[in-house]
């Protein structure tokens, strides 16, 4: 996967980027061909930290609404040579995810150019999961016949087939084509074949086993690690089964490395959850100090290794990180300084995009450490991922006199509905922009239910007519 190249948070296109609520703003008040060219770059240059958590599409979608923005570029991207050659979804999906939304919002030329996707492109699955939620039946029965022409009536072709049919996201095109009478015999035999591989799936389980003892586990976990997949967490969970107290030394002697690297990890992470509060296992994780101990120390929750976790937040390595982002989650009052620290110097190191922050972040807020909002507000501006932007603004309202007549504001528009929520309980209504939004997202069909109850909490049934 490449790393998107996102431009200064500073301009409309770094602004669009990170999915804020400012993007949304600025493009409103900038020439509508500057505000175009941005948001199309957005949209077939996926610009997400993690495409598969992040959300821009409804955002993206409800400023082509306000733009009255063409679809002309989103449609040279989808059927571009490069879809001949690159199936991976992530080059479409976020274009697709957008025609899907502006489908739903009436737009006739994002529904067309949808179904001429899904009868020709190469992630057609996708377009037809979009479809399926929004087209009609006369609309999806008009694609049975250019998607099932991609099955070829051979082994393989009827193999790829029932495969589709099992794995399809929305069901709904699949049985509407089973109901007819020139696809239905082959559809239904399809899924009685899908359900069928499921069935042997089932049957045949390459894990564990009734009547495993404690080395059959530690062989599996070494098993899963010489083909490059780690077990440790699952095997610690069935060395939690299998284990007798007669079992204590050895898998004490395999946390101390007697076993080998796999059985060290699958030991550690067993003894976090079996004796949390016991010393000796917050000795056995100091003494490993490597990437799996650190894993089954973030794992731990109690007074022992938040206890510990004081002594370890000023070492300069992972396990000292490790503990500042645990004392951020379960520390109390008296850890605000350090964890202060640990957010200052964790930016100052890694940058606003650090994985660390998220722990870091939510702790200041939890914590209400005042003295925090500046590297907040700064993590706030600067980040690119828009999940980690939205923990900078739960923690601002904590901390931050100002968030309700700032950010707040902005938030509204933001592309994580979360965020969204946030600024729906917090924004200044005396800002004379805050009124109409929370009455348009009150009114938004797309809208998270969840926005629209922090909506209703807000305004009276007055202000929203």
């Amino acid at each position: 996967m490449f790393e998107p190249v996102i431009a200064p948070s500073g301009t409309l296109l770094g602004l669009l980027q990170r999915g804020r609520g400012d993007g949304t703003l600025h493009a409103l008040a900038a020439p509508r061909a500057e505000a175009l060219a941005a948001l199309d770059q957005c949209v077939i240059s996926d610009p997400r930290q993690d495409w598969q958590v992040e959300n821009r599409s409804l955002y993206y979608a409800r400023l082509y609404l306000d733009l009255d923005g063409p679809l002309g570029e989103i449609e040279a991207h989808l059927f571009a040579a490069d879809d001949l050659l690159d199936e991976d979804e992530h080059r479409t999906g976020l274009a697709l995810s957008v025609l899907g939304h502006l489908a739903a919002y009436g737009r006739d030329d994002a529904l067309m150019l949808l179904r001429r996707y899904a009868a020709h492109g190469a992630n057609w699955s996708w377009a037809l999961d979009e479809l399926a939620l929004r087209d009609d039946d006369e609309g999806l029965r008009s694609l049975a016949a250019s998607v099932l022409a991609r099955f070829p009536a051979t082994q393989e072709g009827g193999a790829r087939l029932a495969a589709a049919v099992r794995d399809a996201y929305e069901p709904r095109p699949w049985r509407l084509w089973e109901e007819s009478a020139a696809y239905g015999e082959r559809l239904r035999a399809a899924r009685q074949q899908g359900s069928f591989d499921r069935w042997q799936r089932q049957l045949t389980p390459k894990g564990p086993q009734p009547g495993w003892g404690v080395e059959a586990v530690f062989e599996w976990a070494a098993d899963g690690l010489r083909r490059g997949t780690p077990l440790h967490v699952p095997a610690a969970r069935c060395l939690a089964a299998v284990a007798t107290p007669e079992d204590r030394p050895t898998v004490l002697a395999a946390a101390a490395g007697a076993h080998g690297e796999a059985a060290r990890a699958t030991a550690l992470h067993h003894l976090v959850l079996a004796e949390p509060e016991n010393p000796a296992v917050l000795d056995l994780i100091e003494a490993a100090g490597d990437e799996a101990a650190v894993a089954a120390y973030e794992r731990m929750c109690g007074a022992a290794a938040v206890e510990r976790g004081r002594l370890w937040v000023r070492r300069p390595d992972a396990l000292g990180a490790a503990a500042g982002a645990l004392l951020a989650a379960r520390g109390s009052a008296e850890d605000a300084l350090v964890v202060l620290g640990a957010l200052r110097s964790t930016v100052r190191g890694h940058g606003p995009d650090a994985q660390r922050l998220f722990a870091l972040v939510d702790g200041a807020g939890r914590l209400a450490i005042g003295c925090a909002a500046p590297v907040l507000r700064h993590i706030y501006r600067e980040t690119s991922s828009s999940h980690l932007r939205g923990r900078a603004a739960r923690a601002l309202a904590s901390t931050d006199a100002s968030f309700a007549a700032g950010f707040a504001v902005e938030c509204l528009w933001d592309c994580e509905e979360t965020t969204r929520e946030v600024a729906a309980r917090h924004a200044e209504t005396a800002d004379a922009r805050v009124a109409p939004r929370l009455r348009r997202l009150a009114a938004d069909p797309a809208e998270e239910e969840d926005v629209q109850s922090a909506v209703r909490s807000r305004i009276t049934p007055e202000s929203a007519v």
